[in-house]
């Protein structure tokens, strides 16, 4: 229940004459009785007045004590029957009646307040009340004292209309305005002024009051100013903004991203954000924004949304968080940036990085990636793979031959031709080169690679047709097998890797399947290398010498030089592994220029003995040796020595020849014109050996151990057969004006065939097996007159 300021202000004025007043007309009445009564009044108000002076103190300081003694003192005044002291607080009420005092008696009291005067100005503190026996005092009044009494009450009633007027002039009706315009501004909005005017508190408080509309009018158009201008950045800024609350409802989206989206605003605002993304991103979008929220820390977040036509949009959404206080909920503000087009050309650039641009295949990081991901795949599913390791047997020669264009005709070729063999679904890939990989899966892989690989084999079975010319080639495939030969991506295609060269050490063409003996050969294959290196860094290549005697004469008329590497360690090392090693790896090259020099070298220092003057020295050459500047070396070799070109023979296998290389036969006829002599080795064993001495400037034809040895051959049948190719071999050389020597000669009876079927010269242990050039000095040295050859 409400109360006017008026009303109260009136309960306050009558409160005040009841107080006040009263004491007064009770005075007057005192003073209008009889000198008996005059005097008793004013001993009693002396005494009220003394007492309340003195209760002042103790009841502002509460002090019951001293209350009591004042009291006491009171009580034992003649006059006073009864004494009353109470505080305001109504803390405490002390009434004490004097000895002898029955109920029944007429008393009056004598009431004064109690005010306590401190440094804030006058408290009132309580009240001092004192009964006493009354005089009969209205026995005492005449007309006189009746009119002065009603003169008393008129002033007091007049002083007290006044009062009221003037509190509802100068208090009520100023307060009645402002109330007014506060309601006004509170219920409308509007900033309503008071219209009043004084130089009192009442005008100040108007004018303060006006002044503050005035001042929040002017902020409110600020306001509204900055939040339109605001709004107009907002919109006009060429990015999807939008704004959430703390659970991720839309509460502003900007026009731009309106625009983007397809949506309109009264569609979006209220709705959850994340109802926009596509449903497999949802729970993590909200994770990662919960977590914004949470800490504050802005975050990226790249998700799909989901336009309004249903098209999938990449967006990269920024969001900076307002964090939540005791008096505001969280907010966020987010930037949402269209990355489809970032996303796809990330995907282009991940697929060119992943592809070989030859073939289309994956490249090998993208099959080491496929790999991994095809193990997982197995592995959850319980089922197998099964890797192939493909190489192109003699590929590099095709590509030093006929240029890369034509070698990279070739690969898209296979490549074609491998596609018609993948049914189910296998993933191929280009590794590098001439290297190639085909994964499988399924719970037959292991019997299904196999397949494959007989497949991809006879794949080979045509030859492949570039630039009008046939080009025959193989393939070397290695296989292994997840999860029995290898548990990682790295350690399948490692194990398919070894599988395929053993595969080339068996003789290319085929496929193997990966064994556990593999581990062995590959580190004995990285040992030799490792020896390789150090033999070429340390000079422990050594040229051993076997003697090459003529048939007829018997005497010395050259020597192979035949590679050895001395390990400090380990002493002579199988020379079959160190070629073969070097060959595979590409230092044959550099080995072959020691050889060449220690051989030219070591020869003019046998050539001071006794007749080895004029003897000559075989060197093998590897086909990676010929390149364009292999001539110009042996010339430079030969000169640095001093020898007769002559007196070095060129020794290429059939191998070399087959790869029917321009470089190769132009490089054969620099030296041919230079003046060294070439020998065919192994002779026999090739496909069309016979038409290499017409195509190539072939000086020596060297009959290959194989048909040595067979021409003893317990077998009467399979030793006719050997002698008569070995006659047949030695007739045509001969018809070609080629010189023949035999290898491997290790028994009399072989010595004799060869006799008989026309051979010139011979080599093997039945003569001499290979020495070392200090061995082959204390020999010859000890054998003077030595029968040389003279060409």
């Amino acid at each position: 229940m409400t109360s006017s300021v008026e009303n109260r202000f009136l309960v306050i004025i009558s409160g005040a004459l009841l107080i006040v007043v009263a004491p007064l007309f009770a005075l007057f009445l005192v003073l209008s009785s009889e000198q008996i009564a005059k005097t008793q009044a004013q001993h009693l108000t002396a005494l009220v007045t003394g007492s309340g002076q003195a209760l002042t103190k103790p009841l502002w300081d509460f002090d019951v004590e001293a209350i009591g003694q004042v009291v006491d003192s009171l009580v034992s005044d003649p006059l006073v029957k009864r004494v009353n002291v109470r505080d305001t607080a109504g803390l405490f009420d002390i009434v004490r009646d004097a000895p002898g005092i029955e109920s029944d008696d007429r008393l009056e009291s004598m009431t004064r307040p109690i005010h306590y005067k401190s440094l804030n100005g006058s408290k009132h503190v309580g009240w001092l009340e004192i009964y006493f026996t009354p005089v009969d005092l209205f026995s005492a009044f005449d007309s006189f004292n009746i009119m002065l009494c009603g003169i008393f009450l008129l002033a007091i009633l007049l002083v007290c209309g006044a009062a009221v007027v003037g509190n509802r002039m100068m208090i009520s009706r100023p307060l009645l305005r402002l109330s007014a315009a506060i309601e006004a501004t509170r219920t409308n909005g509007s900033r309503h002024h008071v219209d009043w005017s004084s130089n009192d508190e009442i005008g100040r408080l108007a004018a303060s009051f006006n002044d503050m509309q005035t001042a929040l009018e002017r902020e409110e158009r600020e306001l509204k100013w900055a939040h339109e201008h605001t709004t107009e950045i907002y919109n006009s800024t060429p990015a999807m903004l939008f704004s959430t609350d703390a659970a991720e409802r839309i509460t502003a989206v900007s026009d731009y991203w309106l625009l983007a989206t397809g949506y309109e605003r009264r569609a979006v605002i209220g709705r959850r954000f994340v109802s926009f993304l596509h449903e497999n991103d949802q729970s993590f979008y909200s994770s990662r924004f919960g977590s914004t929220v949470l800490d504050g820390e802005p975050r990226d977040i790249t998700t799909r949304f989901i336009c309004a036509d249903g098209h999938v949009m990449d967006v990269l959404i920024a969001s900076a968080v307002l964090p939540a206080t005791h008096s505001r909920p969280a907010a966020s503000l987010s930037v949402m940036t269209d990355v489809t087009e970032l996303r796809q050309s990330e995907q282009r650039n991940r697929r060119q990085a992943i592809t070989d641009h030859l073939t289309g295949l994956l490249n090998r990081q993208g099959f080491e990636q496929a790999l991994s991901h095809g193990i997982v795949a197995a592995e959850a599913a319980g089922t197998e793979l099964s890797c192939l390791f493909i190489d192109l047997d003699r590929f590099k020669a095709v590509n030093d031959r006929l240029g890369h264009a034509t070698g990279d005709a070739v690969l898209r070729q296979f490549v074609e031709r491998l596609q018609t063999v993948l049914t189910r679904g296998e993933i191929a890939a280009r590794l590098g080169g001439d290297e190639f990989s085909v994964v499988t899966s399924g719970p037959d892989a292991g019997e299904h690679g196999r397949t494959l690989a007989a497949h991809i084999v006879s794949l080979f079975d045509v030859p492949f047709l570039a630039d009008g010319q046939e080009i025959r080639l193989s393939a070397s495939i290695g296989l292994a097998h997840y999860p029995h030969q290898a548990v990682s991506a790295g350690e399948l295609l490692q194990h398919a890797d070894m599988a395929m060269y053993s595969r080339k050490h068996a003789g290319k063409n085929g496929a193997h399947v990966f064994d556990p003996s593999m581990l062995d050969d590959t580190l004995r294959r990285s040992e030799i290398e490792t020896h390789i290196e150090q033999a070429l860094k340390n000079d422990w290549f050594e040229v051993h010498f076997q003697p090459i005697h003529g048939l007829c004469g018997g005497g010395v008329r050259g020597f192979e030089a035949l590679l050895r590497l001395r390990h400090p360690e380990k002493g002579l090392l199988p020379p079959a592994d160190i070629i073969q090693v070097a060959e595979e790896t590409g230092s044959i090259g550099r080995i072959g220029s020691v050889v060449l020099e220690k051989a030219v070298g070591q020869l003019a220092r046998l050539s001071a003995l006794d007749g080895l003057h004029d003897t000559y020295v075989a060197v093998n050459f590897s086909a990676m040796q010929f390149d364009p500047g292999l001539a110009a070396r042996i010339a430079a070799t030969i000169s640095h020595h001093g020898l007769h070109p002559g007196r070095l023979v060129v020794e290429i296998t059939e191998a070399v020849l087959m790869e029917d290389d321009p470089q190769i036969r132009m490089t054969l006829e620099e030296i041919a014109r230079f003046g060294c002599r070439i020998a065919l080795d192994d002779f026999g064993t090739g496909y069309s050996s016979l038409s290499y001495l017409n195509r190539f400037p072939v000086n020596i034809v060297k009959i290959d151990q194989s048909f040595i040895r067979a021409s003893t051959d317990p077998s009467p049948e399979i030793a006719a057969k050997s002698r008569l190719l070995i006659e047949g071999i030695a007739m045509i050389s001969h018809k070609m004006n080629c010189q023949v020597v035999a290898e491997g000669i290790e028994t009399k009876s072989q010595l004799a065939i060869l006799l008989e079927a026309g051979a010139d010269y011979g080599q093997g242990y039945y003569f001499h097996e290979p020495m070392s050039l200090a061995d082959l000095l204390n020999q010859f040295a000890a054998q003077p007159g030595t029968e040389a050859a003279t060409g």
